[in-house]
């Protein structure tokens, strides 16, 4: 069957994916092989924005590489490799930041979220961003970016820069990107008010064991008004509701629905419940991960070859560009 287009995505190593990754991305990756050409990127270069010890920066990108193919990645057919082995990606985000207005770039609203979170580390590469996240979508020549809502801006961005730098050099050298939602755009943490994630500590992680899944759990805030155990709730705003919708069986759903607004089912059961039924969803992934996880090698082999096939797209985008701006061949 012939495919409808390109799609290129990209993730950071911060160590295994966890539940949010899972949900917000990692299974659209998954799915997105049926119908696209896909191009997959671990993007450590990203990582270096925020990461000031790259001590764990190499076993990072092992390990979401594991949670990559344990999840069902293809690597047969889906490109799937490490940002900075391709060094192309450098040499366009260089050449796009000469397009880019400095205003834009600190306008948006990732951007001011990161100093919020990191006040003492606002780095030009954390600035730049959304720069060199362009240069990684358009160096593959990619249709569609599959992206949460948060993301969004930096499409649009994206597209803004791909426009200037089409129109200063009279090419058509770049695509624009279109931007494809993700099903779940946004998944809370454990605490239930922020986007679930590692430098919040409110995560799950994928590969965890399944008394270190329900541990964390345990520790999910449900109904806030919910004080006591004979007070009736509301799962309309409980986190664990939300996802019992998602690894809960429909029958199980309309239990904790009914027995959760009149107190016939307490917030500890409940927690329980999603914990047994996320711990079996995660089996057949956790096995997958250990079986690669037993071949190093493999996996390492496996990246090193999708970043050969990238450098080949990469590089053909590269002569264009080149051409364009006429940079000496």
């Amino acid at each position: 069957m012939a495919k409808k287009g390109r799609v290129f995505s990209g993730i950071r190593p911060t160590g295994r994916a966890h539940l949010g990754n899972y949900l917000g991305a990692i299974q659209n990756y998954v799915a997105l092989q049926n119908d696209y050409e896909c191009v997959y990127c671990i993007v450590d270069l990203h990582a270096l924005t925020t990461v000031e010890d790259t001590e764990n920066l190499r076993q990072n990108t092992y390990e979401i590489a594991l949670d990559l193919l344990a999840a069902g990645i293809r690597p047969e057919e889906t490109i799937l490799f490490v940002q900075s082995q391709v060094p192309q990606v450098t040499e366009l985000h260089t050449i796009l930041s000469m397009v880019t207005p400095l205003g834009k770039l600190t306008d948006l609203p990732t951007f001011k979220e990161k100093v919020r979170q990191n006040p003492d580390n606002v780095n030009y590469g954390l600035v730049g961003y959304p720069v060199l996240m362009t240069a990684d979508i358009v160096l593959y020549k990619s249709d569609i970016v599959p992206v949460g809502v948060d993301q969004a801006p930096h499409i649009e961005f994206a597209r803004e820069i791909v426009r200037s730098f089409n129109y200063r050099y009279n090419t058509k050298a770049l695509i624009e990107p279109q931007m494809k939602n993700t099903v779940i755009p946004k998944v809370l943490g454990i605490d239930g008010k922020e986007k679930m994630g590692k430098s919040l500590n409110n995560h799950i992680e994928l590969a965890s064991t399944p008394e270190e899944t329900q541990q964390r759990v345990m520790q999910m805030v449900t109904d806030p008004a919910r004080l006591r155990r004979n007070d009736p709730g509301n799962p309309d705003v409980c986190n664990v509701f939300s996802m019992h919708k998602i690894f809960s069986s429909a029958e199980e759903v309309e239990m904790v629905n009914r027995d959760c607004r009149t107190a016939a089912l307490g917030c500890v059961d409940c927690k329980k419940l999603f914990a047994k039924n996320l711990n079996k969803n995660l089996e057949p992934f956790r096995a997958k991960r250990a079986e690669f996880a037993s071949k190093p090698e493999q996996v390492w082999g496996i990246l090193h070859d999708g970043a050969r096939r990238a450098r080949e797209l990469a590089e053909a985008t590269m002569k264009e560009v080149r051409e364009a701006v006429q940079l000496p061949e």
